[in-house]
């Protein structure tokens, strides 16, 4: 019998494992890999070697290693550039891919047989992509391709085992291939024998998914109860916020969610009715991404409408007369991705025209009979504070992938947006409490920490959760968040310390160390999180008719939006920029004063206390909460 002409072609050279198929003549190097798949997924059959994927190759961009450079020019205090954000256009040219990039990979492609009349270069020049056989891919990447399924969902995708590989000259030209390793977007479960969810705005997913302890009958109103419940005038009280915008044309706010998570308007209402009356009748400004809709039957109850209550009824209150624009992210058939929500706010980052890979991001037109339209490709503009109360762990993703996104996140600061994203509800623990053992793989039970992610990439600001205390009063320092929920915080086993947070970072560790056994945590020297915090504990939210006690840094998040968009309002009025990534400023010896140091309680987790908050900086509150009327003097100096 005849043997294939990869395995003849092996066993003539004397290779024996996957990744060395191709000749000793080009050498090959592991670009990407995985040692573990992410939970609920397992192979059911090898991929037919004549199915086509829609290969997608990421072009390394151009002037990265200046990024955080570009970054600090406009974004730290002392800077005589700062506030001087670049234009779209700007950050494109900046970061567009080398011709040489561009040119070897072709070669690459050529000399492996996908002739040049098969690939394509996508608008801005960051991605080729091609119509292969699982064959071919295979041949190209040196590795075995699999139809993997995920056990909850009962979702198919395809994907490669473990690892791929490039040839060595061609591995520093690519950023990152799809489909190959990541199983991190398209989690769906079936509703009448369609697929419908997406991961990201499926109930319960992501570290980050408020909690509720209930409904309650009587609501309290003063501030002598913000112990007990917590109401927009506490949060006015503890964070001394009391601001009328005068810049609303200028201004803007962006709170995202992710369908199936949707607003209930009659819930707006009621909320408004007790809390904020000449609000009642308001609305979001709504920004379909990808067909997002709020119209959805079956999305009813706190799993779907808890999330996207909580932050529109919170946000929208306490910004007052400021529209709130919402990204409503995804149909609700193929849902959606952070991905999904960077394509559409810069366009510079969409991966194909007419919609990303159909095994990696959700694909629109959707094949499914969702939202028929093209990818929303730069269609929306960004808001000057945007803010997401959802994420994923580190350890589910691949480093390639964070990368880029969290390059992408640093050109919106470029651009003057502040991105922010709530730090996690388990403290040092992964999603549902899930801990890591020494090889950085999911443990039951686990001693190692897990970061999540995009708390982790050092260009978001990172927000962790605080506590009135029970019995306290409001004027009483608030502590870490330990009801119902963690702070999350700790160090990413991914990036490096930033250079605007070294020094504080370094102070808590040498002062106050945490004496954990090494391999606890990442000890190198990495990105430290979160940034800052708020109020996380006993939201009094407006669900299906009902009042709930809500808790989360999903509340802290749009929470300190509104506050940071005050701020934005009040520099706008007299003619000065958006505050846009606010990392170096908040980290610096001069706003050091405009926080409310926190120092008191923990962030358990993976059979730990976690870390403590202490004088300073910490892993659990950062600098600590916002102190409205100092934080607007020092950036109204700037």
């Amino acid at each position: 019998m005849l043997l294939p002409s990869r395995l003849l072609l092996a066993l003539v050279l004397g290779l024996t494992s996957v990744g060395t198929f191709a000749s000793p003549l080009v050498p090959r190097v592991p670009h990407e890999s995985r040692s573990i798949l992410p939970r609920g997924w397992a192979p059911v059959r090898r991929a037919e070697s004549d199915f086509i994927l829609p290969l997608r190759i990421g072009l390394a961009q151009s002037n990265l290693e200046a990024l955080e450079e570009f970054l600090l020019d406009v974004s730290d205090p002392e800077s005589p550039n700062y506030g001087g954000h670049w234009s779209p256009a700007k950050v494109a040219a900046t970061f567009r891919p080398s011709s040489e990039s561009v040119d070897t990979v072709r070669g690459w492609l050529a000399e492996s047989g996908i002739g040049a009349e098969r690939v394509r270069l996508t608008p801005g020049a960051s991605w080729l992509v091609a119509n292969v056989t699982v064959a071919e891919a295979e041949e190209l990447l040196g590795t075995e391709y699999y139809v993997y399924q995920h056990a909850d969902s009962g979702h198919k995708q395809v994907g490669c085992d473990k690892a791929y590989h490039l040839p060595e000259h061609v591995s520093k030209h690519v950023e990152l291939i799809t489909p190959t390793i990541h199983f991190d977007k398209k989690v769906r479960r079936s509703v009448e024998g369609r697929s419908v969810k997406s991961k990201v705005g499926a109930p319960g997913s992501g570290p980050v998914s408020p909690k509720t302890t209930g409904t309650i009958k009587t609501i309290f109103n003063q501030l002598e109860n913000c112990d007990e419940q917590i109401t927009p005038i506490c949060l006015r009280a503890l964070y001394s916020f009391i601001y009328d915008p005068v810049a609303t044309h200028k201004n803007s706010i962006g709170i995202v969610e992710y369908t199936p998570q949707v607003y209930i308007p009659s819930d707006l209402d009621m909320f408004f009715s007790n809390f904020s009356k000449s609000q009642i009748g308001e609305r979001p400004d709504l920004k379909s991404i990808d067909g997002g809709t709020i119209n959805i039957s079956y999305a009813i109850g706190f799993g779907y409408n808890g999330e996207s209550n909580l932050d529109l009824q919170y946000s929208m209150s306490l910004v007052g007369k400021q529209p709130v624009t919402l990204y409503q992210t995804g149909d609700d058939v193929e849902g959606a991705s952070f991905d999904t929500l960077l394509d559409a706010l810069d366009g510079s980052f969409c991966s194909y025209e007419g919609g990303d890979s159909p095994f990696y991001d959700p694909s629109y037109p959707d094949p499914f009979g969702g939202y028929e339209g093209s990818l929303d490709c730069g269609t929306v503009a960004p808001a000057n504070v945007i803010s997401t109360s959802y994420s994923y762990d580190e350890w589910e993703l691949s480093p390639a992938y964070m990368q880029r996104q969290c390059n992408e996140y640093a050109k919106l600061g470029l651009m003057g947006v502040t991105i922010l994203y709530s730090s996690g509800d388990y403290g040092v623990a992964g999603n549902g409490g899930i801990c890591l053992d020494s090889t950085g793989e999911p443990a039951f039970p686990g001693t190692a920490f897990a970061p999540s992610f995009p708390g982790g990439c050092p260009y978001i600001t990172s927000v962790g959760a605080t506590q009135v205390n029970p019995g306290a009063k409001v004027t009483d320092p608030e502590s870490a968040c330990m009801q119902v929920i963690y702070s999350g915080g700790g160090f990413s086993n991914v990036f490096p310390m930033p250079s605007w947070q070294k020094s504080a970072v370094e102070s808590y560790l040498s002062n106050y160390p945490p004496g954990y056994p090494e391999g606890t945590y990442n000890t190198s020297g990495s990105r430290a999180y979160p940034d800052l915090s708020a109020n996380g504990a006993n939201y009094v939210v407006a669900i299906n008719g009902e009042y709930e006690l809500v808790y989360g840094t999903s509340a802290s998040s749009p929470v300190t939006a509104s506050i940071l968009s005050a701020v934005n309002d009040a520099r706008l009025a007299i003619g000065k920029k958006p505050i846009g990534f606010i990392n170096p400023t908040i980290y610096s010896p001069a706003f050091q004063h405009a926080f409310n140091d926190i120092t008191s309680g923990t962030n358990p987790g993976c059979s730990t206390n976690g870390f403590a908050a202490q004088p300073g900086w910490d892993p659990v509150t950062g600098v600590g909460t916002p102190n409205f009327v100092k934080l607007l003097a020092a950036y109204l100096l700037l």
